[in-house]
């Protein structure tokens, strides 16, 4: 299984998070994710989750007012994808706790990493929700400690957001 790219798509088109795992030149990723985004938009809640698109197979999974939406070689199997992108949902929705759109868009460096931790170069390395939240954790940990030493102190994001 290779992943080409992962996005995330809102309801109304706009783009929250895109990683690509193939070299792409920058006009063609894109008129890629607009037309991928088109398509998925479209399409009626009861279709089926795949469609072809040039070159690849695009497989999406809508989590609330989120698109998932994966593309993939053409002889790689759906439902793997699927299950990786289920996979993905679970671990964001078990660290920010009861993921929405809201904490892709302000912690989306935390979502990067966690999407890194479980797919590198467009493959799945680690599918152990608790290894995966274990490291994010460490990290988390790290960055707590290199802020305190650098006495910028514990930046509170929640108190933030709370204070809005």
């Amino acid at each position: 299984m290779g992943l080409k790219y992962i996005f995330l798509v809102s309801r109304q088109g706009k783009l929250r998070l895109v990683k690509w795992y193939v070299t792409v030149p920058q006009k063609e990723k894109a008129k890629i994710v607009k037309e991928v985004s088109q398509l998925v938009l479209a399409r009626r809640p009861k279709q089926c989750n795949f469609i072809e698109h040039k070159d690849t197979k695009v497989v999406y999974r809508k989590y609330a007012s989120l698109y998932f939406i994966a593309g993939i070689e053409m002889d790689d199997n759906e439902l793997i994808t699927l299950e990786v992108i289920h996979r993905y949902v679970e671990v964001l929705d078990r660290f920010f706790g009861n993921v929405c759109e809201l904490d892709l868009i302000f912690q989306f460096q935390k979502a990067y990493f966690i999407l890194d931790e479980m797919i590198m170069a467009g493959e799945l390395q680690e599918s152990s929700k608790k290894t995966v939240l274990r490291v994010v954790a460490q990290q988390d940990e790290t960055e707590t400690l290199e802020n305190s030493e650098r006495g910028w102190g514990d930046i509170n994001v929640q108190e933030i957001f709370d204070n809005l």
